[in-house]
């Protein structure tokens, strides 16, 4: 087999979690360098991809992106190469620029996209379509429809496409979805999310308008659920959400903007009508300010022969620091930011990182003929194919909200519907 050339990969999106530049400087989250820029910078360092890029909406962003990049991760890490090629130019703006961006790559390359959720279709397809492997960040999409079109576009072109369900390498929620299988059919899951008021500042410009809470915080945990009961046959069968609203709306987000949204899924096993589970699945992004933690997050998973509990609220370790007015958690097991004792980055054990290890190491093999889509399905991977559930529950908890009832989700020869 011949050895594929080094993976080019363009970052589409130039928001906090690709720099970490937001509102005209760094984040004031636990994402102040970003994630998807200091990964493949550090990917680029070791070999495993080649040449990178960059694209948004708003050209005039670079020159301060730069800056930012130079400042927070060149000299922090040993001078890392943060350079990239930008779309589009300095001094234009182009809703359409990501497609002058794609076309500049060759099949084989690859693209992450960090955009907001409806954006995620259009920018995938062109990409799927030119041959070229596509990251989308979690939700993949919002409709189950088009999660069913990338599907048959990506088999059609012969890509990849990975959606970045990150939790599914946290140390502690990988190890336990193991245990679970061990512990006889499912019976119930129960999992809360949130987030700090504070983010809606970032978030303000499209909460509520184009995307919800559950599309952003319920995607996690309802595809760890669907990841450890799937293997046992378990497919939603039925969907029914309801949400509190007032807080996001009185702090200046749109009119629709919902606080918190509750999703129940009754799940069924395969070939025994008999077995029937609940999953409820909790998420808020109107936390106290001052709650400490970025994200907390935590799940209980209840089974035949036994039950898992996992609470992340207080993960890693606190910090008390008079600037910030308050005491404060970090995850270095998400993303781990402290430079190692020759000064470079060292955060590769990150679960932030290695998610999109994955993903590179996923086109390096297809490019290379060591596997084949198929192969990658069949590894657990967060593919189109094993997150297809997610897309169905998210898509029916939004129908259920906005037309006030229940939805039924109908699996027939591999065909999904909701009705």
């Amino acid at each position: 087999m011949a050895e594929a050339k080094p993976l080019n990969v363009l970052m589409v999106g130039t928001g906090e979690y690709t720099t970490g530049f937001v509102g005209g400087g760094a984040s004031g989250s636990d994402k102040k360098v970003g994630v998807v820029g200091l990964t493949m910078f550090d990917l680029r360092r070791r070999g495993k991809v080649g040449k990178l890029g960059m694209v948004g909406t708003n050209g005039t962003k670079f020159p301060a992106i730069r800056q930012h990049l130079d400042t927070n991760i060149s000299k922090v890490y040993n001078n890392l190469d943060c350079s990239f090629d930008s779309y589009p130019a300095n001094d234009v703006k182009d809703p359409d620029s990501y497609k002058t961006a794609i076309d500049a790559l060759r099949p084989g390359d690859a693209i992450t996209i960090f955009t907001p959720d409806t954006t995620h279709y259009p920018i995938a397809l062109y990409a799927i379509e030119r041959g070229i492997h596509v990251l989308i960040t979690k939700p993949a999409v919002k409709t189950l429809d088009h999660h069913v079109q990338l599907i048959e576009a990506a088999k059609k072109h012969n890509v990849y496409v990975y959606i970045e369900h990150h939790k599914r390498y946290d140390p502690a929620y990988s190890d336990a979805r193991f245990k679970a299988q061990k512990l006889g059919d499912f019976n119930y899951f129960y999992s809360y999310m949130s987030q700090p008021k504070s983010q809606l500042e970032t978030f303000k410009a499209w909460a509520g308008i184009d995307s919800d809470i559950s599309y952003y915080l319920n995607s996690h945990h309802v595809d760890i659920c669907d990841s450890m009961v799937s293997q046992q046959g378990f497919l939603p069968i039925k969907v029914s959400a309801s949400a509190a609203k007032g807080i996001a709306t009185g702090l200046g987000c749109d009119p629709m903007t919902e606080d918190t949204i509750t999703v129940l899924v009754t799940w069924q096993k395969q070939g025994d009508s008999s077995k029937i589970a609940t999953g409820v699945y909790t998420a808020s992004w109107t936390a106290p300010q001052k709650a400490g933690v970025h994200s907390n997050q935590y799940f209980h998973y209840m089974a035949q022969g036994g039950e898992v509990r996992i609470n992340q609220a207080k993960r890693g370790y606190d910090v008390a620091d008079d600037t910030a007015g308050q005491l404060q958690w970090f995850n270095p097991f998400y993303m781990r930011y402290a430079p190692d004792e020759e000064g470079n980055f060292s955060g590769q054990t990150g679960y932030g990182y290695i998610s999109f290890e994955k993903f590179v190491d996923g086109c390096n093999a297809l490019n290379s003929g060591k596997a084949k889509l198929e192969d990658l399905d069949a590894r657990g991977l967060p593919t189109l194919k094993n997150t297809i559930a997610t897309t169905a529950i998210l898509h029916a908890g939004r129908i259920s909200i906005d037309e006030d009832r229940e939805v039924k989700i109908e699996v027939k020869d591999g065909a999904w519907k909701l009705i």
